[in-house]
């Protein structure tokens, strides 16, 4: 046995749920990733920017000692085990060997359980531990994080499907007809008798593009959601790189294609990446998750390439996932992340691992957007009580997205109402928010007015940064697994920024990073935000918005031609001589959508 010492922030509390699910059989040889110390710490002045790094900069001054890996090396080949891929910039080392060996090496045991999927439906049988990990004593300080012993699932999806219910409350051509639309039904709080009358509304005029003339929560399509956003004139993310990160399901290229083609669009370039055996692999219940953020993004930004990372729901997938895509050569301008945890379901080594990526990637010039989640102030899809942010959303080194429902009138490019997200009296789900119980208050939030945690005395990070049209009911119509159906979600939202910065970068030619000191720059208490939409009405349970940043909506939703002239110095002018997807698409299928 080698001489073991504690591994700190390693610790694991008892999931609740477990059940045996027979015996783990200890011959089976698995990976795991060792995260490694920082040859040196990476400067906050270059993790708020506006300078960046190139990865060569990086991996020298702020990655792995050479030293370092030759010691983990000669470590684990001393005990049995074999490395088996090392990534110096990124400071993780990949070593394989038995379950026996491994649980030896890291002073634990491991057995076979099944347990609640973190979503709250379904079970998942996987390897469990509790307790804290060790390390040997030489690398001690060495080695930061020992992932994928325990390979329980650690995050859930933020998308949120139309309810039936749901669509029972929103205007369809099947819902709006002269019988039903009159001036004895609609008030003079909604529309007015004189603009809505049975000659004006029918099942003809009634369309997901021609009902939002009228103040009425329906469906969008990401595009018109683009154009009340007033997304940037003359772009559409030619030259930018998005790259999405998916823990589960697949897409499928006829459904891209039905997609894209019912908009007019051609479908973007989309390529699967797998990561640590991960695959692109439709007919999973995550598909609604994947194809949302590929055409959302897609459709906003439709030039912009597409690499979509494919790993196991597993604290070491996730991590893998998101270093490969930050590392690669060339990098790209954007990382869109819609899958997260409550923050304190999360180990500490593993929050902070991925959270050092994080900052590498701000480093490098690359925004992370992240959804905030979709189940209010408690962050939990079986409780409102009690209140938790998500993460990775409350990391302080992404932009982490809320959600709100948008109403507008698509004619003249107007947003007649846009409130939080809140269908938590409808067991529909809310935007995610709050307080960060473990990240501190980030220096570019000092004074925008985060409130100590509700319930409690102590402050942190704020959450969410800014947000987007989420609520199922006003969501996304996507093309899921053949059929056409509308999605919501903070999830949405994140890829919806993620293809406004692609847009935004292609008009300024900057490379934006940690966008937040950018953003709250010069916002305090009360005050709304340069280049966005202050939303000042609704709530999501423990928190209210209000003037100026909240825990509900952060700084509110974009304005996007706003935003580009505040980051642009001067003022940029976009020269792409490709046509805008704010501008109105082609009349296809949806048009035609039914609940």
């Amino acid at each position: 046995m080698p001489d073991l010492v504690a591994l700190p922030g390693s610790e694991r509390t008892q999931l609740s749920g477990v059940q045996s699910a027979g015996q783990l059989n200890e011959s089976e040889t698995i990976t795991v990733t060792l995260v490694l110390r920082r040859r040196a710490q990476v400067p906050a002045a270059l993790v708020i920017g506006p300078e960046t790094v190139t990865h060569e900069e990086l991996d020298a001054q702020y990655g792995a000692e050479t030293d370092d890996i030759a010691l983990v090396t000669s470590t684990m080949t001393e005990l049995g085990l074999t490395v088996t891929d090392t990534h110096q910039g990124s400071r993780r080392m990949m070593v394989s060997g038995t379950i026996a060996a491994l649980s030896a090496a890291f002073g634990t045991t491991l057995t076979l359980v099944t347990s609640p999927q973190p979503g709250g439906t379904g079970e998942a049988t996987h390897r469990y531990r509790s307790g804290s990990l060790s390390v040997p004593a030489q690398l001690a300080g060495i080695v930061t994080a020992v992932l994928g012993l325990d390979d329980r699932p650690v995050a859930r999806p933020q998308f949120r499907r139309l309810t039936a219910a749901a669509a029972s409350r929103t205007v369809t051509p099947e819902t709006v007809t002269p019988e039903t639309v009159t001036p004895e039904t609609v008030t003079p709080e909604t529309v007015t008798p004189e603009t809505v009358t049975p000659e004006t509304v029918t099942p003809e005029t009634v369309t997901p593009e021609a009902a939002p003339a009228a103040p009425t929560a329906v469906p969008l399509t990401a595009p018109q959601v683009a154009s009340l956003y007033n997304f940037p004139a003359g772009t559409d993310g030619t030259g930018q790189t998005i790259a999405i990160i998916e823990l589960g399901g697949g897409y499928t290229q006829s459904d891209l294609d039905m997609y894209f083609s019912g908009l007019g669009l051609a479908t973007p370039s989309v390529t699967a990446v797998g990561v640590d055996g991960g695959s692109n692999s439709p007919g999973q219940p995550s598909d609604g998750e994947v194809e949302l953020d590929i055409q959302v993004a897609g459709a906003v930004a439709p030039k912009a390439a597409q690499l979509v990372y494919f790993a196991a729901n597993t604290d070491q997938g996730f991590i893998n996932a998101i270093a490969q895509a930050v590392h690669t050569t060339p990098p790209p301008i954007v990382v869109s992340i819609s899958w997260g945890q409550s923050e304190d379901q999360w180990s500490e080594q593993s929050r902070n691992s991925m959270d050092s990526v994080f900052a590498d990637a701000a480093a490098l010039g690359v925004t992370v957007t992240v959804a905030a989640g979709d189940n209010g102030s408690s962050d939990d899809p079986n409780s409102t009580s009690g209140v938790h942010v998500d993460f990775p959303a409350s990391s302080p080194h992404v932009l982490a997205c809320g959600g709100t429902q948008l109403i507008g009138n698509l004619s003249t490019n107007t947003i007649t109402s846009e409130v939080v997200w809140n269908e938590l009296a409808n067991n529909e789900g809310a935007g995610g928010g709050g307080v960060s119980d473990v990240f501190p208050l980030p220096s570019w939030q000092a004074n925008v007015g985060v409130p100590t945690i509700a319930g409690g005395t102590s402050t942190g990070r704020g959450v969410p940064d800014v947000a987007g049209n989420a609520d199922p009911v006003t969501g996304y119509l996507v093309v899921v697994d053949g059929k056409q159906q509308p999605i919501g979600g903070t999830s949405a939202v994140a890829p919806l920024w993620a293809g406004l910065i692609a847009r935004l970068a292609q008009a300024t030619g900057k490379k934006f990073g940690l966008l937040q000191p950018l953003i709250y720059g010069g916002v305090t208490a009360g005050a709304a935000a340069q280049g966005f939409n202050d939303i000042t009405q609704g709530n999501n349970g423990a928190y209210s918005a209000g003037p100026g940043w909240d825990a509900t909506t952060g700084l509110g939703s974009p304005n996007g031609q706003a935003l580009l002239t505040h980051l642009s110095d001067p003022p940029a002018t976009a020269t792409a001589t490709s046509t805008s997807t704010a501008e109105k698409p082609k009349h296809h299928w949806w048009q035609r959508h039914n609940h």
